[in-house]
C-alpha cells in the first residue's frame, strides 16, 4: 500500500526548497530593480503555502518507504516542482500560456533546454537567473540534492536513488547514501565554481558568467543570449565551454576518485570514459573533414565548431556555437547518433549513455562468437566488472522502450503537419534531454514556440520520461503499481 502520508510530507518538503531557491531569484530581482519582483513574491508565498499544507498532511507520517513510494515521490517531485517553477512565468506575464509556461519550467529541470521563447533578451535578469538554477537544480536531481542536505527527510533511502539515478551501473562511494550525495554534489559544485571563474577570466559579465556556468555544468544549455555562446564572438569562451561541458559529460564518480582520492589511473582504466572520447574523437575528425571540405571553413575553424557541436550534443547540453541546421545532412546524421548516444553514466548529461552502448556492442558481438562456440561462456563487462543478465535484460528493454517512444512521438509529430526530420530530432532531443533539433523547421538556434500544444506536452512527458530514464515513469501508468498487494 502506498504510503501517502510520506509522500505528502515529502513533496511538501520539496516545495519549501524550491521556494528558497526562488527566493534567491527575488534577490537578484531587488538587485536589478526590475518588474519581476512581484512575481517572485507572489510565487514564493503560494509555494510556501502549498508546502507547508502538504507537511500538516503528512505529519507524523511513517518513514518506511517501499519501491512503489520512491518511484511515485520521484515523479511527482519532477512534475511538482516543474508546475510551482511556471509560476513565475505566467504571474509576471513573460510567458501567457499556461502549456508555454509547463514546457519551460520542464524543459529547465531536466536539463533539455528546449525554449518556446523567441526572444530571450527582453526578460528581466531575475527571471533569466531562475531559468538557469532550475537547469543547476535538475543536474543531479531534485530528489539527490535533497538527500545531500536533508538525509532525514527520506532517510537517504536508497529506493530513491535507484528511482532518480541514471545509467545501468550506480556507483555508492559510501555506505551511506546521504554522504554519497554530498561527495557528488561537492564535485558539481566545484566544477560550477571554476566553470564561473573561467568565464570570468575570459571576459564575460558576472551575471553572463554565473547563468552560463550553471547551465554549462548541468549540461542544460539555456542562455541569456539569443544566439548562445556565438553572442560573444570569443574562441577563448568556446573552448572553455566545451572543456566543461565535456568535465560534465564524465562519471562523477570517476570525478571525485582523480580530483580528491588522487586516483589518476581511473581516468585512463575506465572503458566507458575511453568509448566517450572515442566518439568525441572521431565524430570531431569526421564533421571537421566535411566543414572543410564542403563549408570552406579553415582548419582551426572547422575545429571549433565541429568539436563545440560534438560535445554539445553528445553531452545533451545544447548550447551552439554555430548553426548546424546549415551544415551537410551527413552531419546530421552523426550529431543525432551522439543526441541517442549521451555521454557518460552518472553525469549531468542525459541520452541512452555510454556505457548501455558498450554493453549493446558487446551483446552483439558475444553473439556472432557463440554462433561458432556454441557452449562458450561469454561474459559482458564494463569496467572489468561482468554485468548480470539481469542488468543486460533490463538494458534491451530501455533500448526498445526509448526508441518505441520516439517512433510514436515522432508519427504524431508528423500528423500534426511537422517535417520527417524535425519530428524525429524533436522526439530524439526530448528523450535525450538535449534542446536542440536539426531541420529547417526547428534548427540549433530557433525556438520551439510554433509546435502545437499538443505536442508540447507530449514533448514535456518526453522531456520528464528521458530524464528520469522512462521506467519511473512508465511504471505508474501499470495497474499493478496501483494495487496493494
Amino acid at each position: 500500500m502506498l504510503n501517502f502520508k510520506l509522500i505528502y510530507k515529502v513533496l511538501g518538503q520539496l516545495l519549501l526548497l524550491e521556494a528558497s531557491f526562488m527566493t534567491l531569484c527575488l534577490i537578484m530581482s531587488f538587485y536589478y530593480q526590475q518588474d519581476d519582483m512581484l512575481a517572485f513574491a507572489i510565487s514564493i508565498v503560494l509555494t510556501i503555502s502549498v508546502g507547508y499544507a502538504l507537511k500538516f498532511a503528512g505529519r507524523n507520517a511513517d518513514n518506511a518507504m517501499n519501491r512503489r513510494d520512491a518511484y511515485l515521490i520521484v515523479t511527482l517531485a519532477w512534475t511538482v516542482f516543474s508546475l510551482f517553477g511556471m509560476l513565475p512565468y505566467v504571474i509576471g506575464g513573460y510567458i501567457n500560456n499556461p502549456t508555454d509556461a509547463f514546457f519551460e519550467s520542464m524543459s529547465g529541470f531536466t536539463t533539455t533546454g528546449a525554449t518556446i521563447l523567441d526572444d530571450v533578451e527582453v526578460l528581466p535578469h531575475g527571471i533569466l537567473f531562475w531559468r538557469s538554477l532550475s537547469q543547476w537544480i535538475g543536474g543531479l536531481g531534485i530528489v539527490f540534492f535533497t538527500i545531500a542536505i536533508l538525509p532525514g527527510l527520506v532517510g537517504g533511502n536508497i529506493r530513491v536513488f535507484a528511482a532518480e539515478a541514471t545509467g545501468p551501473i550506480r556507483a555508492r562511494m559510501h555506505p551511506r547514501l546521504s554522504t554519497t550525495a554530498k561527495w557528488i554534489w561537492s564535485i558539481y559544485l566545484l566544477l560550477t565554481i571554476l566553470c564561473f571563474a573561467a568565464f570570468w577570466l575570459g571576459g564575460m559579465s558576472l551575471f553572463d558568467s554565473i547563468n552560463y556556468s550553471m547551465s554549462t555544468t548541468a549540461t542544460g544549455g539555456f542562455s541569456p543570449h539569443n544566439d548562445s555562446i556565438v553572442h560573444f564572438h570569443s574562441p577563448m569562451v568556446e573552448y572553455t565551454s566545451i572543456v566543461f561541458q565535456f568535465l560534465s559529460g564524465i562519471n562523477f564518480t570517476v570525478l571525485y576518485l582523480t580530483l580528491f582520492k588522487f586516483k589518476f589511473r581511473q581516468l585512463i582504466t575506465n572503458s566507458e570514459l575511453r568509448f566517450y572520447l572515442t566518439l568525441v574523437v572521431c565524430s570531431t575528425l569526421a564533421i571537421m573533414y566535411m566543414l572543410i571540405t564542403s563549408n570552406g571553413y579553415d582548419i582551426e575553424h572547422a575545429f571549433r565548431s565541429s568539436l563545440f557541436q560534438v560535445v554539445s550534443f553528445m553531452t545533451t547540453t545544447g548550447l551552439f556555437s554555430d548553426d548546424a541546421g546549415k551544415w551537410p545532412h551527413l552531419t546530421w546524421v552523426i550529431l543525432g547518433i551522439l543526441m541517442f548516444s549521451g555521454a557518460c553514466a552518472g553525469s549531468t548529461s542525459g541520452g541512452f549513455k555510454c556505457a548501455r552502448g558498450m554493453m549493446i556492442a558487446k551483446v552483439v558481438r558475444n553473439e556472432f562468437r557463440r554462433i561458432l562456440h556454441p557452449k562458450a561462456i561469454l561474459p559482458v563487462k564494463i569496467n572489468g566488472q561482468s554485468m548480470p543478465q539481469t542488468s543486460i535484460m533490463t538494458m534491451l528493454v530501455f533500448f526498445a522502450v526509448f526508441l518505441f517512444a520516439c517512433l510514436i512521438t515522432a508519427t504524431i509529430m508528423v500528423g500534426f503537419g511537422i517535417d520527417n526530420t524535425n519530428a524525429i530530432t524533436i522526439s530524439l532531443s526530448c528523450m535525450s534531454n538535449v534542446g536542440p533539433s536539426l531541420g529547417t523547421q526547428i534548427g540549433p538556434e530557433m525556438s520551439w514556440s510554433g509546435l502545437p500544444a499538443i505536442v508540447k506536452w507530449l514533448c514535456s512527458l518526453l522531456m520528464l520520461m528521458g530524464r528520469l530514464e522512462i521506467f519511473s515513469v512508465i511504471v505508474l501508468f501499470t495497474p499493478a503499481f496501483w494495487k496493494d498487494n
